[in-house]
């Protein structure tokens, strides 16, 4: 190309230019445009730069050399470590962990158990690991949750409560039951149609004789607000070391491992079982009383029964090859148990 060839192109961009000026008011450029412009042009004198047509001024352009420069030289002046090494995750972990566990654990008790089992952290890390994470300060979180209270006293806590059936003449039964929160064990106290005060006061009386008998331990008994439940009732348990602890008002979920027994207990049963009179329903809960003590498996208890532990698993080539399981029925075959063959 010659120079007659580039001055003509150069007028044409020249004139195109001052058509897009007249149409765009303000351009926007980014930081790689303002880069590769001010490394450009910055090395003509000012009187040249003035000459130029430039979609900017000539003063912007220094501008943007100046700001180039700032950045490299901030760039190039940065540390490669700021302050203290930053906090082992497994640390970090570890001080939330302590943190949940112990609700009234503050930043300072958490940095005493740390520096116990030999871990170095300073006290200000535990806080500010604290924060981030939105863990408030110790008197902010020592309240006892709902669900703290069934964990931390589950081998003191029984729950009872009342659900009622219907026989096939559509009469009305009532049962009384009472769960382990620890053991899951049930225990059925009574069925009857009428629930009178007296007849409820005397299943307290023969739930606390059960309890003495097993040498239970338990020191709390959750019900609801179920007015079944009398004074007379609370003083017999009371008077045997147990306290009472209500239920919220139409609050089922407080007691629901209670709750979910008597779903368990319709499905596998009533539903599939037709109850003639109350002394039917009783024989057939007894049943199912010792089918679920005695063999059914619990999830909460890792698939053992209640009352009776997981044996050890077979791992014999020849007996697993050669299983003989065998089936015991319950009331007619509501209820199944399997059995390995004498």
């Amino acid at each position: 190309m010659s120079d007659r060839d580039k001055d003509i192109e150069i007028l044409a961009l020249r004139h195109q230019l001052l058509v897009l000026q007249r149409q765009v008011r303000k351009p926007a450029f980014t930081d790689t445009d303002r880069a590769v412009l001010a490394g450009l042009l910055h090395r003509l004198p000012m009187g040249k730069l003035r000459q130029l047509l430039l979609l900017v001024r000539p003063d912007t352009i220094m501008r943007w050399h100046r700001d180039l420069l700032k950045r490299r030289h901030a760039a190039t002046c940065i540390p490669k470590r700021r302050g203290r090494p930053p906090t082992v995750r497994s640390i970090r972990t570890l001080v939330l962990r302590l943190a949940r566990e112990n609700s009234s654990w503050g930043y300072r008790r958490i940095h005493g158990e740390l520096a116990a089992l030999g871990i170095k952290v300073a006290a200000s890390t535990i806080w500010e690991i604290l924060r981030e994470h939105g863990i408030p300060p110790a008197p902010e979180r020592e309240s006892t949750t709902w669900a703290d209270f069934l964990r931390n006293q589950a081998d003191a806590l029984l729950a009872c409560d009342f659900f009622e059936t219907r026989t096939l003449t559509g009469a009305r039964l009532y049962v009384f039951a009472v769960i382990e929160h620890a053991t899951r064990r049930i225990r059925i106290l009574g069925t009857t149609a009428h629930p009178t005060a007296d007849w409820v006061v005397q299943l307290g009386r023969n739930l606390v004789m059960d309890l003495e008998d097993a040498g239970s331990r338990v020191r709390f008994l959750i019900r609801d607000r179920d007015s079944k439940f009398t004074q007379a009732f609370d003083a017999v348990l009371t008077d045997a070391g147990l306290e009472i602890v209500k239920s919220g008002v139409r609050m089922p979920r407080m007691n629901s491992i209670m709750e979910r027994w008597i779903q368990t207990c319709r499905r596998e049963l009533l539903d599939r079982t037709l109850i003639w009179d109350q002394r039917h329903l009783l024989h057939a809960l007894r049943e199912f009383e010792s089918f679920y003590n005695g063999h059914r498996p619990h999830r909460a208890l890792r698939q053992a029964a209640p009352l009776r532990s997981l044996p050890e698993p077979t791992t014999e080539p020849g007996q697993i090859k050669h299983l003989e399981i065998r089936r015991r029925d319950r009331l007619g075959g509501t209820l199944h148990e399997y059995q390995h063959a004498a």
